[in-house]
């Protein structure tokens, strides 16, 4: 008889997979399990079934994992928020999973064998308050709440045990929102800056609950486009010294080192020199552009490309001071393309989770820059690229793990390459 949703059965896991899951066999069959360690005997409810696996939560531990905790947030746990993945596990096990994931990762689709050691961020040292942006759904109630896991149902929760501070001080779900579908919380690491970005429910954005502490306002358009209702547009944020605007709608680290540790990070493998060509890709607010630019110095150049229309107005204002820089707005690929004659020295890549893809990857190789950084979230599409400039003659010299996201699956990279035959220096100017 086929397994079906909402069966229980017992199994022993073994290694933990990409995304949060253990996995298993059942009669054979391939299950991914939530809330399970590696090694564990659970009792898991099947919560989806397709051709060829299962998926399920585990319900109860019949034999436990000496990494075992008990999840601090109430709201963890099976059938309950999706926003963390880890809680049950000690932060020194989710490490070793993490690392552990990333080497499974880059073994499997980039053929690399590497062992990973994941590197704890500071600040956080209990795994929780660092969250400095939170999106919150909210309910037919006007109740604000996190999503449950691979669903569109809304937990309620009175407060995120991950969320930073400012975050926390904005009382979020302590206030009804009529009209509202969902709340993005955002709290400056540096400073007292806070915002609210809210995406209206229908076309109308009506009044809004007063909050615990004083934000900026912002209503986020269908199709992505951020409006500034009132207060700054974004916040403010501090790293190696520079200040840097940011858009309350757009990206930034989330993590409040992960800045700092990544601009440091990316700065020591790629040790660019004055006078060279650094080109920063999916460039942002400019937070890698600038170090790059001011190693450079005003005879090098600092090329950044971006896609958002708001990171770009933001780039360009936080680098107003250095001259050396140039900002695009556009499609990368599109961009390497007309920079088909430019000859780069270094060049950092920070995509969204999708990954860079092929395209870009061979317009860069084609650069014959001496060194690429690579910053990634997703061991997955990470790995796929790196296979992808393997083929371009680019090797990985190096690879870090950064813990940017405690109690979740996820992780932050760093991938440095090198050519397998490096280039002639030989540099045209754009």
């Amino acid at each position: 008889m086929a397994t079906r949703v909402g069966d229980e059965f017992e199994l022993t896991v073994n290694d933990a997979a990409h995304g949060g899951w253990c996995v298993g066999r059942h009669h054979e069959q391939v299950v991914f399990v939530r809330h399970a360690l590696p090694g564990e005997r659970v009792r898991v409810r099947v919560t989806e079934r397709t051709s060829r696996f299962l998926r399920g939560e585990a319900v109860e531990v019949l034999e436990a994992s000496p990494d075992r905790v008990e999840a601090p947030c109430p709201f963890a746990g099976p059938g309950r928020c999706g926003g963390c993945d880890w809680q049950h596990a000690s932060l020194a096990a989710q490490r070793v999973i993490k690392g552990r994931v990333v080497a499974d990762q880059l073994r499997r689709i980039a053929g690399t064998d590497r062992e990973v050691t994941v590197e704890e961020l500071p600040g956080s040292p209990d795994g929780l308050g660092w969250r400095t942006r939170v999106r919150f759904t909210v309910d037919a109630h006007g109740r604000a709440g996190l999503r449950r896991h691979r669903s569109h149902d809304v937990e309620p929760v009175d407060r995120c045990l991950i969320a930073h501070p400012g975050v926390e001080e904005l009382g979020i779900t302590d206030v009804t929102w009529e009209g509202v579908r969902d709340v993005e919380a955002v709290a400056s690491a540096s400073c007292a800056d806070r915002a609210v970005v809210v995406t209206p429910s229908g076309s109308k954005l009506g009044p809004l609950p007063d909050l615990k502490a004083s934000s900026a306002v912002l209503r986020r358009f269908k199709g992505g486009r951020v409006q500034q209702v009132r207060g700054r547009r974004g916040v403010r944020e501090t790293v190696a010294g520079r200040e840097f605007r940011v858009g309350a709608g757009g990206f930034w680290q989330v993590h409040p080192a992960a800045g700092e540790v990544l601009t440091g990070a990316v700065m020591d493998a790629l040790a660019p020199r004055e006078g060279e060509t650094a080109i920063d890709l999916f460039c942002g607010a400019g937070l890698f552009t600038a170090p790059l630019a001011e190693a450079v110095g005003p005879q090098g150049r600092a090329m950044g490309v971006e896609g958002a229309v708001e990171a770009v107005r933001d780039a360009r204002y936080n680098l107003k001071d250095l001259e050396q820089v140039r900002i695009e707005h556009g499609d990368v690929a599109a961009q390497l393309r007309e920079w088909a004659d430019v000859r780069a020295d270094v060049v950092v890549l920070d995509p969204p989770r999708a990954g860079a893809g092929a395209e870009p990857v061979r317009l860069v190789a084609g650069m014959r820059p001496r060194a690429v950084a690579y910053v990634s979230c997703d061991p997955a599409t990470l790995a796929r690229d790196l296979a992808s400039f393997e083929r371009e003659g680019y090797r990985l010299t190096a690879l870090r793990a950064f813990d940017a996201f405690p109690m979740t699956h996820h992780v932050e990279c760093l991938a440095v390459l090198e050519p397998v035959r490096p280039a002639r220096r030989h540099r045209e100017r754009a």
